[in-house]
């Protein structure tokens, strides 16, 4: 007499599961990556016609109304200023760096940040929000 088992493994394999899973991780991943270029910095920065490049720069100068500067958002005398963004493009292939500066930010604080730039040969991006017109 033979015995028929009830419970019988299916060797079949859902990849609902998985490819729920990785699309999860997918949409974690773009938010997260989106949300690493936001700065803890409050700057109210100018109004621009045309849209920014999401530039890359690893390394961000921010300047508040107050001529208070920051390098990554790190408090930075204006003396040390230059040796610190120094310290971080040095051996970049192509060293930048961006600019972040309120509106209402003195130009003689911008140009100082820029005169670095020029003299060290790196290049800058200038941060400004879409005006919406």
């Amino acid at each position: 007499m033979k015995i028929k088992r009830r419970n019988k493994a299916n060797p079949d394999f859902s990849l609902a599961a998985m490819v729920d899973v990785i699309l999860l991780l997918l949409i974690f991943f773009m938010v997260t990556s989106a949300a690493s270029n936001i700065s803890a910095v409050n700057v109210n920065l100018p109004k621009g016609t045309t849209d920014n490049p999401n530039i890359p720069d690893e390394v961000t100068v921010s300047i508040q109304p107050n001529g208070n500067y920051f390098v990554n958002d790190v408090p930075t005398p204006r003396e040390s200023l230059e040796s610190s963004i120094n310290e971080k493009l040095q051996g970049k292939s192509n060293p930048s760096f961006t600019v972040r500066a309120d509106e209402n930010t003195l130009h003689k604080d911008v140009v100082f940040v820029m005169e670095i730039a020029e003299k060290h040969h790196f290049n800058i991006a200038i941060a400004t929000t879409k005006d919406n017109h």
